[in-house]
Parts: C-alpha cells; structure tokens; sequence
C-alpha cells in the first residue's frame, strides 16, 4: 500500500539535506516535498559528533549556505554552534515541523512506466512506510553513521584502560587527570588532542605517518574590519570569495608546484614550533600536498600544547597494546589511561541504500557520475557529494540549485523524466576522486566512477561548477528529457 506520493523526497536532514529543502521551497515552492532523517535530530555530522573540541575544518564562510550568511564571531567554529546555525535554518524555514526523524529508506525502487521512485521506509517505532516521489535526491553523505573504521589492533583485550573511537565519544568519559594516546593524524586527531590536553595530564599523539597542517585565526579579521564599514551581508561576501580564490590558487599551486607549496607548509609548522623540534620526522609527510585534504590547526592551539609541553607527538607503528599502554614497533611503551582511537570514518555510498532502476539493482561502483550530481542511466535521480578541497556546502549548494532547475524546466515543458544518457562502453572509467586518504582508499572498490572529460568528470572546482550547474544549458546532448 503506497501512504503518499510527493515530488520530491530528500533523504537525510544534516547541512545538505536543509539546504536542499530550503532552495526548493525558494526555486520550487509548487512541489511537495517530504525529507526523512533516520536519526532523532537533524544536523547530521554536526549533531553526531560530541567529542572535545569539534569544529569545522573550513571556515563558516563557505561552509554556510550561501542563502543565510554565516553571523557568528569566529570563522572556525566549534560544532555546538555550527549545529545551532543548522537548527535555527531549519526554524526560519518551517523544516523543523517537517523533518520526518526515526525514517530510514533502505530501498528505492523506479519504474520508467510509471515516472515514479516506489521508496520503502524503515521506521524507529512503527510500520514500514512506502513513499511514492518523483525525483529522489540523496543528501545522507558519505560515511557510516552507526560506526567508525576500528583496525584490528594486537593485544587490545590486554589493555586495562579504555580505548574509544571519537565516534562513539559519550558524557560518560573523563579525561581528567588521564594519559591519553590519542592515534591517528587526521582532522579529528588534530582537533581533539588540544582540546583534550586542557585537562589531561599528558596527551600523545601517535601518528603512523605525518599530515599537512595549516595554522590560521579562527576569527577572519577582514570580516570584522569591513562588517562596520560596508554592512555584515557585504563583509561576509568579500570574505566568502576570498576564500573561495584562495583555496582554489593554493589548490593549483599545490598541483602545478607542488614542492614550493610544501616547503611553504613545513617552514610555517617550524616558525610554530621554534628551533631544534625535529619537523622533519614529526611534521613532514611522506605525499605532496592536497593529496589528502590539509589539516586546520585554528590559532595554532596544537602547536601550542607542542611547545607547551602538554602534548607530544610520536611518530611510530603500534607493535601491541599492552596491560597499561600501547607498545611501539621502535621499541618505546606509550603508558595509558585512556586511548582514543581517532582512525577515521567507514564509507557508506549513497547512504547503503538499496537502489534499483526497472528491477535492475544498481551497483554503485558500476555508476558514472554526471556533472557530480547525476549518474549515467539512472532517472530523476540525484546526491549531493561534497569537494575534499573546499567546503561541503559550496557543492552542496549548487546541486541543490541544479536540482530546482530541472525541476522547474520539467514542469514547465511537461516532461516526466530527466536522466543523464547511458555512456560510451569504451569510455575509460576512472577513481571516482584524487585523494590519497586511508577512508577514500578503503572503499574504493564500491564508489562510482567518473570519466576524463565533462559531462562526466567529477571537478574539484567551484568555479568550474558554477558555470557547470548554474549557467549552462540543460539541453546539452547529454541529459534527456523523457515526456
């Protein structure tokens, strides 16, 4: 039994699916739309991450959407914040009496007969429910919610202590007093290891092979001089773009130079840490630079703990856990009382969403994208995948927007079906992204793919995909509109 039909269904209420919500009801306010959460609140990575110290990794400026400017002091925000910036879009919006919590889809099935995705619905405390949609637009992300990746570390069921991944951080953890090992290199062991060498009595940081880090203020002092001057909408635009340019010259520089743009990294981390501290074994990865995303080290608070003598950095290989620590394959005991296993995220692709297209299940890996919006051969169909080299929300945002116009093109010539052609069998598929990152590398064998020339390329380029998206032609030979 099918409960009810809308236009559009948006999967996941987190930072894309509210802007996907709000940019229909401004560019499509004649479609019914419903957006389902599995979760109990929205905000997705913003509500779901509680451990010290969480931020985001890109400034407000371009995180924020574009529709409703970032207001807040700082530009590097602290996620309690961030999910109250989220909240209260939400309430301008009316999406917080929409946002249907405890859904989860598990299965999407279209029929090209019928123009319509059949979507089954998981529900926390109640029956299944089947919506009938339009168009689906997936806005879930890109990682498993229910858990983080957990190497098989030897000899844990010896360790005394108590090991958590930053996931799964709960109230119930003190860090008061502790030793902690905090392992991993990543953004979220660059953010947790200050916060937690406030209160800890000494944190490690052990890392198997170093990352790029970037010192900057977490308050854009730009914006704070001209919001007076020119007004906060205005500051905050010049803000936005310069960092938008910014990112995208040292992005290309990184690609084009990439030894002056390292030594240019390494020579800040040695003015942060001062004479004699050993960046080259420390400091110094073994990649060139933005073939993992850069690390934001805000105010430089982690270099700091570093100089302050609150936290050190180890550069090692865990041989085995042990009674009372963690030993080292270099011969060392790392001594512990609590150790935070900050080893990064488990992939989920299009939300582990059972897809099928005329009763053929879609495989993920076998997908080519379309302009990172679309995929080849599958209708009325979008996801929203963010840059890893700028801020999620700048795609994010423009897909949303592409979504309203086809949208709204359909409507307008009474079409019923939008979809990218099947492409060229002898086309070269290739890794759907560039990046070297252990959660990209892990899952790599089940995510789409792109091609080597647009349509079909997946840019890492907002300008390039403002052109793309916002301005050119939807009639290019490529998506068909079917009546």
């Amino acid at each position: 039994m099918v409960d009810e039909v809308v236009d559009v269904l948006i999967v996941g209420a987190g930072i894309s699916g509210i802007g996907a919500a709000c940019h229909l009801q401004r560019h499509c306010p004649d479609r019914r739309y419903a957006i389902i959460e599995a979760r109990e609140h929205l905000g997705g990575t913003w509500d779901l991450f509680r451990y010290p110290g969480v931020r985001s990794d890109s400034d407000m400026h371009t995180l924020g959407y574009s529709f409703r400017p970032w207001r807040g002091e700082k530009a590097i925000a602290e996620g309690a914040t961030i999910l109250q910036y989220l909240e209260d879009t939400a309430r301008e919006h009316g999406l917080d009496r929409q946002i249907r919590y405890g859904h989860r889809l598990t299965r999407a099935a279209w029929s090209t007969d019928e123009a319509l995705w059949t979507a089954t619905v998981a529900r926390d405390d109640a029956e299944p429910l089947t919506i009938r949609a339009r168009f689906l637009l997936m806005c879930g992300g890109y990682y498993d919610y229910a858990a983080g990746h957990q190497p098989d570390f030897p000899g844990l069921e010896r360790f005394r202590g108590r090991l958590v991944h930053p996931q799964h951080w709960g109230e119930d953890i003190d860090w008061a007093g502790k030793r902690i090992v905090v392992i991993g290199s990543g953004a979220t062991a660059v953010t947790l290891v200050p916060a937690l060498a406030e209160r800890a009595a000494h944190v490690t940081l052990l890392q198997r092979s170093p990352t790029y880090m970037i010192s900057r203020p977490s308050v854009d002092a730009l914006e704070q001089h001209l919001r007076p001057v020119v007004g906060a909408r205005l500051a905050h635009s010049v803000a936005r773009w310069r960092n938008v340019l910014m990112q995208l010259w040292v992005f290309r520089l990184a690609r084009k130079r990439p030894e002056r743009v390292r030594n240019f990294l390494i020579r800040m981390v040695k003015e942060q840490l001062g004479p004699g501290y050993d960046v080259a074994t420390h400091f110094t990865p073994r990649y060139n630079p933005w073939q993992q995303r850069l690390c934001l080290v805000p105010d430089g608070d982690l270099f700091r703990s570093v100089r302050d003598g609150r936290v050190e950095v180890v550069t090692d290989e865990i041989a085995a856990f042990t009674e009372t620590g963690v030993a080292l394959k270099g011969g060392r005991t790392l001594e512990a009382d609590l150790v935070v296993s900050a080893t990064g995220l488990r992939m989920k692709v299009l939300d582990g969403v059972a897809l099928e297209v005329d009763g053929r299940r879609m495989q993920p890996s076998e997908a080519v994208s379309y302009r990172g919006a679309m995929f080849a051969g599958v209708p009325n169909f979008a996801s929203v995948f963010g840059y890893t080299n700028a801020s999620w929300t700048l795609k994010a945002d423009l897909v949303s927007r592409y979504v309203c116009r086809i949208l709204n093109r359909m409507r307008r010539t009474g079409v019923r079906i939008v979809m990218p052609r099947p492409v060229d069998p002898a086309m070269p598929r290739l890794p759907w992204v560039d990046f070297t990152s252990g959660y990209f590398q892990r899952a790599l064998g089940g995510l789409p793919k792109q091609g080597p020339d647009a349509p079909w390329k997946l840019n890492q380029n907002y300008l390039a995909d403002i052109v793309a998206l916002r301005w050119r032609r939807l009639d290019d030979g490529v998506l068909q509109f079917v009546p």
